[in-house]
């Protein structure tokens, strides 16, 4: 069997991408394909719950983060262990940066992986009405991608009533329909869906969903139009398989296992709890890569950092819903302090970030003392304060080796001291502004780094984190 790609998008957001996506995902797995997800764009949250319904990491794949080849080789890594490949839109079919711009969409991420389509309509309350932005998606489709579409939020018997009319004036294959789900709810804050472990029962309603969906869709043909595509495009290239991407280890792949040369292998304790739990799959992947080895630790339920850490990493995450216990945890918040004091390298990210001001305002308006490294607080706004894709470019060169970084945004939160090393600016609007405390061995701030667009902050950090072993083992 061909391995058959697929991108599962949608005219907007709140279409109920993810709940068809993990539903599916479920069927195929309860199939026993061996499937793997994948998300279109700079969400944390939905690969969560791709995780939670396959039990395999979810990656993300945006192409402002990425040029063309290295997304095809992000793609590639480890695609012959599936069979199939279902990823996950972000915002609408079209949607990019800036709301206007091809760049970041699905569909500009369909046509750097040469993928086909299936959309989710959210029929809800429409009728004819849905030919007629049916014909208007397809007229922008002028590489005829879409392959097919599921009716979301609507009956088999009315699904059975419009699929003739769509396929006979469109010609477009309607693959069944997925009804409301009572039961089926996910929940949302204000930062995206809630996170899949806060869920009561998610495996049980994802499974029935599953079933659901197997009733009311034409999942066979759905995977035979995959398949026919795959092999159409494998034929068309003049190939019998589709063609074989760069595998890290043997090309040079940014995922590629570099040269130890004898060096130590640094140990990046990496912060992962309710709390801190924004990583890219991708940028982990990376900082092992190049010789770092990651552990796991708790700043809510531990006494401090792991012993043998020579490097600590903060990721985002929710940290305001949390804070009464992490400022409470005040072992831990003096073990961050001590070891970054004392030379340890650091980076933190959003929520890592406002972890180590002196003091974090909750929801509720209390202020609770946090870990001290950064002069200040941070409150919530009330809005959002900054939102969307960034290139982030130091002022003077430390971490990015006189090269951007790719980045997102997205909090409620601010610091009165976001700091002053970077300057972040915006792709469409040029808007700019500064940001980052940054020195030879720490790196904070609340943009979210995407480390495989600028491989030398992570190769800066390890070997910060390889320099600080030697020393401590010298004393």
């Amino acid at each position: 069997m061909l391995h058959s790609g697929m991108v599962l998008a949608a005219p907007q957001s709140g279409s109920g991408k993810t709940t068809i996506t993990c539903a599916l995902l479920a069927a195929m797995k309860n199939r026993k394909f061996a499937v793997r997800a994948f998300k279109s764009g700079p969400d944390y949250i939905d690969p969560m719950f791709h995780r939670q319904v396959i039990g395999v990491p979810s990656r993300n794949l945006d192409t402002f983060f990425s040029g063309a080849d290295q997304i095809r080789e992000l793609y590639g890594y480890d695609r012959e262990s599936f069979s199939y490949s279902v990823i996950e839109g972000a915002m609408g079919l079209y949607d990019g940066l800036g709301g206007t711009q091809k760049e970041g969409s699905a569909y500009h991420l369909a046509q750097t992986l040469d993928l086909p389509v299936v959309l989710v309509l959210d029929a809800r309350g429409m009728g004819r009405t849905m030919v007629a932005l049916l014909a208007g998606i397809l007229q922008y489709d002028r590489d005829h991608r879409i392959i097919g579409v599921i009716l979301n939020r609507t009956s088999e018997g009315f699904c059975r009533t419009m699929t003739p009319v769509i396929e006979k004036e469109l010609g477009l294959p309607v693959l069944g329909c997925f009804p409301v789900q009572k039961n089926l709810h996910l929940e949302s804050r204000h930062l995206g869906l809630k996170m899949p472990q806060e869920m009561e029962g998610l495996r049980k309603q994802v499974n029935q969903a599953a079933e659901k969906l197997e009733e009311t869709a034409d999942l066979d043909r759905m995977l035979q139009l995959l398949q026919s595509w795959a092999l159409l495009h494998a034929f068309r290239d003049g190939k019998t398989k589709l063609p074989k991407l760069q595998e890290p280890g043997k090309d040079k792949g940014v995922l590629q296992k570099k040269e130890k040369q004898q060096e130590e292998c640094p140990v990046i304790a990496v912060a992962k709890d309710e709390a801190f739990c924004f990583y890219y799959e991708d940028n982990l992947r990376l900082l092992e890569a190049y010789g770092g080895k990651l552990v796991w630790f708790s700043p809510l339920g531990q006494e401090k950092i792991p012993e043998e850490a020579d490097a600590l990493l903060l990721g985002g995450g929710y940290p305001e819903l949390c804070a009464r216990q992490l400022s409470e945890n005040v072992s831990m918040r003096n073990s961050i302090r001590e070891a970054i004091e004392n030379g340890m390298p650091s980076v933190a990210e959003c929520g890592g970030f406002m972890y180590l001001h002196e003091s974090m305002t909750d929801e509720e308006g209390e202020n609770w003392p946090m870990a001290g490294v950064i002069t200040g607080s941070c409150h919530n706004r009330g809005k959002l304060v900054r939102f969307g894709y960034v290139n982030v470019m130091e002022q003077t060169s430390h971490f990015l080796a006189g090269k951007p970084v790719r980045a997102h945004e997205f909090h409620y939160y601010d610091s009165d001291n976001n700091g002053e090393s970077c300057v972040a600016v915006k792709p469409v609007s040029g808007t700019s502004w500064t940001c980052i405390h940054e020195d030879d061995r720490n790196w904070w701030g609340y943009p979210h780094l995407y480390y495989p667009s600028n491989p030398a902050f992570v190769e800066h950090f390890v070997q910060a984190a390889r320099l600080y072993h030697r020393e401590r083992n010298a004393k």
